[in-house]
């Protein structure tokens, strides 16, 4: 009885473990494609095995660089098949020295289609500190984002300031706008200021996002807070969105970081594509 007992007990711990496990047979290349729907074209994203792909919408591979990037970046040019990409990173020195910081990215660098390096900036000695945003202008500089320990006055623990960094082909700083230079004018009222300084947190604003804004119908209206060249930048932990003016650094637009307060009766909505 005992043995009857014990093989119904480990046949009801496979089938749970059957039924929480990943499947042996995944489905790889496109999952869902609709020509009708989508913007058909090339895809290039950096993977999880520290390369970077070019595919199709149908998922076949066109080329692959070994480099990792964050992200990777085309471009545009006739003939041009050159991408920026991340050419070297440091060994971790500490929690909050995470890759997704940009404080372990050394060089960055363009490569063209064979993978070869034909543009690089930054080094040991002068790290790029690169993160989540790299591109190159139509005026042929490039623009990234950038990442360094500062300390903001009268605080009393460092930061990884944000910064962006528009870089010529000779390597030099062309324009850059420092998020902790300009902390007192991101809209923070001062017990939010008092609660940021004394949290301790390194890695404070998180930006995610810094691109010039392109053509735009704000501008072609008229508004010129929305000048083509000006810098939208995102603090993903700050909660906010900023416009930079190029001519003069000062933010000329601003969403949040405070917002009307929400009452919600009932289900709280959600984006259609997550589960309530």
């Amino acid at each position: 009885m005992k043995y009857i007992i014990k093989i119904i007990t480990l046949s009801l711990i496979s089938i749970s473990l059957s039924a929480n496990a990943i499947p042996m047979a995944i489905k790889h290349g496109t999952t869902l494609y609709d020509p009708a729907k989508a913007w058909s074209g090339y895809i290039l994203f950096a993977g999880r095995d520290a390369k970077t792909y070019l595919i199709d919408m149908m998922g076949n591979e066109i080329n692959r660089w070994l480099y990792h990037a964050f992200p990777a970046w085309p471009i545009a040019g006739e003939n041009s098949a050159k991408i920026l990409v991340e050419l070297a990173t440091i060994d971790n020195h500490g929690v909050d020295y995470q890759p997704f910081t940009g404080m372990l990215n050394v060089s960055i660098g363009e490569v063209n289609w064979q993978g070869k390096v034909v543009w690089q900036y930054g080094s040991k000695i002068d790290p790029a500190h690169q993160h989540h945003e790299i591109q190159r202008l139509p005026d042929g500089n490039t623009l990234i984002l950038r990442a360094k320990v500062k300390r903001i006055g009268g605080w009393e623990h460092d930061i990884i300031d944000n910064y962006v960094d528009i870089i010529s082909p000779e390597g030099n700083s062309v324009w850059r706008w420092s998020v902790a230079d300009n902390f007192d004018k991101l809209g923070f009222d001062s017990q939010q200021q008092k609660i940021m300084k004394d949290s301790k947190i390194v890695n404070l604003f998180h930006i995610n996002t810094a691109t010039p804004l392109g053509k735009n119908k704000w501008y072609d209206s008229g508004d010129k807070r929305f000048a083509p060249d000006n810098i939208l930048i995102n603090s993903r932990n700050g909660n906010l969105a900023v416009i930079i003016c190029r001519e003069t650094g000062e933010i000329v637009w601003r969403l949040g970081s405070n917002f009307p307060s929400v009452n919600y009766q009932g289900k709280i909505p959600r984006p259609n594509n997550r589960c309530a």
